[in-house]
């Protein structure tokens, strides 16, 4: 972002995390308003590891709105960061008529938008849904916005109302046309299942070939499994996932998740023509979950994997730093990109020192 008078800006600094789909949204029944075809649930990463950090700055002397991603500067004209910006300020507007300024800051000044998220950026692991959140907020905050947010954030990026929220979220689809009850809200706050832990394992830090919003389409207009799944699937599996959750029961979450990102993978296949977001290394990572949790006979660890190839585990802590030795001697940091991690809560092991491997690279039974 250039610089700025400071004596003419009013500028705000926010961030926002980054939420994991264990119910997966995927596919919308209206394109502008972002209304999804089935409701989704999420856990929201710590900031610690994973965010978006995104100033906006207003001033008088700007001539017109603008905006940088990672240092590069981005088409302000984008469809849906036109949305964004003239909901904000609808919103503003209707406040100040009547009779709550909130602030000070003119509806007629221009902003500029610096946003930098510090994790790969559309590889699959919810950049929008970061970056759309922080946007709206910081804008919110600038202009005196403190109401509707979620409706707001959606419209940027569906799975952007979710990061709003700490701990574990529900996107509710709504059933009206004009998205008023399409909203997330809170099923559970962050300090409600301390012990869960979720692991990243980056594949790859590039962009994935198909982005979100044109998969989305096509699986809409051709597979017959996304409109089952929407139908018959989704609406008994979020009241599953709620219950298990509040139970804070890890077996029935792990199996839940996996079997949803099975699904949601099939989905994609199901689409003409295909889409593959899964590679080689990740299908072994689903391979290595498996045979660890026979090993053990009982689901320790899951995994989740949004429309990318990269990796995403849950599990509890008791188990993190054994099956982070798991990982680093199937997939070793040197040969196969970067492992890094993060959680609901505190969650950094590295370089662990354990010997706990038996010959066939999993752990040893215990005696």
């Amino acid at each position: 972002m250039p610089e700025t008078n400071s004596e003419h800006a009013s500028m705000i600094t926010c961030t926002a995390p980054v939420n994991i789909a264990v119910i997966k949204y995927w596919g919308k029944r209206d394109e502008v308003l972002i209304l999804p075809v089935n409701s989704s649930l999420s856990v929201t990463l710590h900031q610690d590891q994973l965010k978006t950090t995104t100033t906006v700055a207003c001033s008088r002397d700007f001539q017109e709105d603008r905006i940088w991603l990672n240092g590069k500067e981005e088409d302000i004209n984008q469809p849906r960061l036109q949305s964004c910006l003239r909901e904000i300020r609808r919103l503003a507007r209707k406040r100040r008529s009547n009779g709550d300024p909130s602030s000070d800051v003119s509806l007629s000044h221009r902003v500029h938008i610096c946003s930098v998220n510090n994790f790969p950026t559309a590889a699959g692991l919810a950049s929008s849904a970061a970056g759309y959140a922080c946007l709206v907020y910081s804008l919110s905050r600038l202009f005196g916005v403190d109401s509707e947010l979620s409706l707001v954030a959606r419209q940027g990026s569906g799975s952007a109302c979710r990061s709003l929220y700490g701990g574990f979220v529900q996107w509710k689809m709504g059933e009206r046309q004009d998205g008023k009850d399409s909203l997330a809200e809170q099923v559970e706050p962050e300090s409600h299942w301390p012990e869960l832990r979720v692991l990243v394992l980056v594949v790859t830090a590039e962009r994935k070939p198909v982005g979100s919003t044109s998969g989305m389409k096509t699986s809409v207009e051709t597979s017959t499994l996304l409109k089952y799944r929407a139908d018959s699937v989704v609406p008994g599996r979020m009241e599953e996932m709620i219950s298990a959750i509040r139970r804070r029961n890890f077996a029935d979450f792990g199996e839940l998740t996996m079997k949803d990102s099975n699904q949601f993978h099939a989905t994609c296949l199901d689409t003409y023509p295909p889409i593959f977001y899964l590679g080689d290394i990740s299908q072994k990572v689903i391979g290595l979950v498996h045979h660890y949790n026979r090993h053990y006979q009982e689901t320790r660890v899951a995994y989740t994997f949004d429309a990318g190839p990269n990796a995403v585990i849950y599990t509890l802590q008791d188990y993190v730093q054994e099956f982070v030795e798991v990982v680093r001697h199937f997939f070793p940091p040197e040969s196969n990109g970067v492992f890094f991690q993060a959680g609901p809560g505190p969650c950094m092991v590295k370089d662990p020192d354990f010997h706990l491997l038996g010959p066939d690279g999993l752990p040893k039974k215990s005696t």
